[in-house]
């Protein structure tokens, strides 16, 4: 058993700056205990961002001043910085670099070895004195990183003219081979490819649905796909970076439509946490959640002007993953954003929505929509309208606002320039509103 003192630094105005100090209790491979201590000066800066809403909130200074601070639920982790470490994929490419066998290295190295690239504000860095791991991949390089994915994937060593996929960091989550590149502009953009020997289109299919989502009224990154060879990749700009001179913040919403770079403006990022954060849960109990104990989260934790809008989007969003057949709807796959223009936590926009091809009649989400469990039909998600703060009327018409689009599924996605062979792969994903719902639901419809 073995400590670990790092300094955890948070990104203030776009400078990052020392937060405080997080000693991880390790055995081999396991993290078995975490404390936390903000520093005094960091908690008496203007503007100073919480870690953690949960276990490390900044709504009383005085009392957690000086104090080590302990994971909710008797987690070993705490979940902000939990949000801010590799999952799956980063893992596999930290494994990689460092030549060691999957998951056998300390949280600690894996904290470390996640770059400066990583979702939300966050750095983690040995020391006070420590250099942020800095390192851009260009858009130009997609190829070499697809190569280089491939390899990683095939368990293979990464030769030195592909290791261009190290340099970007590797922090954020999911299974799937991805990779951090700038365009020309300087913006940062998440680049998703296909698994190698993978059937589905899924940069396509991905980067359709989620426009789809956006035609329903949805907030969703702005997203695109381009060809590298015969490779599709989906390009989803990152929503936790916007551009601003010093001492601004943009305007509410801001952070769903990012300025771009220009004269005299900083990169500035976006404090960013997960519904598995909110919850306060471990991945291991993360399937018995449901969507409406986030939606309690959100009413527990988000900014009270965006309390209400955000539980009709979230219900919006379960219905359209019943529609779609989206079940790695995980508590991962929800994020939530710290908005300087509100002082206080939103719902992200959308992202990680895949359908799911299925020959099969009773479907099921990761999380459950309602009284019947992850049962992904209508009537389920209407039985938890009410921890959303909706009326049978307001629930009602969201569910018809999201078939009026979905129903229209194949036209939209060839408007998006999908291919007739990803229209055929996803088709057996999306479901006709009479196959998850029953006639008395319907005839409430608008």
């Amino acid at each position: 058993m073995a400590k670990r003192e790092l300094t955890v630094f948070a990104n203030l105005d776009g400078e990052f700056v020392p937060a405080g100090l997080l000693e991880l209790t390790e055995k081999n491979e396991r993290l078995l205990a975490s404390e936390f201590a903000y520093g005094t000066r960091y908690i008496d800066r203007p503007g100073a961002l919480e870690i953690d809403p949960v276990s490390l909130a900044l709504t009383d200074k005085e009392i957690i001043r000086g104090r080590k601070i302990f994971p909710k639920n008797g987690l070993p982790f705490f979940g902000g910085i939990r949000d801010a470490a590799p999952d799956a994929w980063g893992r596999r490419v930290i494994e990689a670099r460092l030549h060691a066998p999957p998951n056998s290295l300390p949280e600690s190295v894996y904290l470390l070895e996640a770059g400066g690239e990583r979702v939300g504000a966050l750095d983690i860095r040995e020391s006070r004195e420590s250099e942020q791991k800095n390192g851009h991949v260009l858009m130009t390089d997609l190829q070499y990183l697809i190569e280089a994915a491939e390899r990683i994937e095939a368990g293979l060593p990464v030769p030195s003219h592909l290791e261009v996929i190290f340099a970007g960091g590797s922090a954020l989550g999911g299974a799937r081979p991805k990779a951090t590149v700038r365009d020309a502009h300087g913006i940062l953009w998440l680049a998703k490819f296909s698994s190698a020997g993978e059937r589905l289109n899924v940069p396509e299919i991905e980067a359709a649905t989620l426009r789809l989502a956006g035609l329903c009224g949805m907030h969703v990154p702005e997203v695109r796909t381009v060809s590298i060879g015969e490779r599709r990749v989906m390009l989803i700009r990152r929503f936790d970076r916007y551009w601003a001179t010093r001492g601004t913040i943009p305007p509410p919403d801001g952070m769903f439509e990012p300025t771009h770079p220009g004269p005299g403006l900083l990169e500035k990022r976006v404090p960013f946490v997960s519904g598995l954060t909110l919850l306060s849960c471990d991945e291991t109990d993360a399937r018995t959640r449901s969507y409406g104990e986030l939606a309690e989260a959100i009413q527990r934790y988000c900014h009270t002007s965006v309390v209400r809008d955000d539980k009709r989007e979230l219900f919006a969003r379960m219905v359209f993953n019943i529609f779609v057949t989206n079940d790695d709807d995980h508590l991962r796959n929800h994020g939530f954003l710290w908005d300087p223009a509100i002082k206080g936590w939103r719902l992200s926009p959308l992202y990680d929505v895949m359908p799911r091809p299925s020959i099969s009649s009773e479907r099921y989400l990761f999380l459950a929509p309602g009284p019947q469990g992850r049962l992904a039909s209508l009537d389920n998600a209407m039985g938890s309208r009410e921890k959303f703060g909706l009326g049978e009327k307001d629930a009602a018409n969201i569910i018809a606002r999201v078939w009026r689009e979905v129903r229209e599924w194949k036209i939209h996605f060839e408007s998006f320039g999908a291919s007739g062979r990803s229209i055929a792969q996803a088709e057996p994903a999306f479901r006709h509103i009479d196959a998850i719902s029953s006639a008395g639901l319907r005839q409430k419809l608008p």
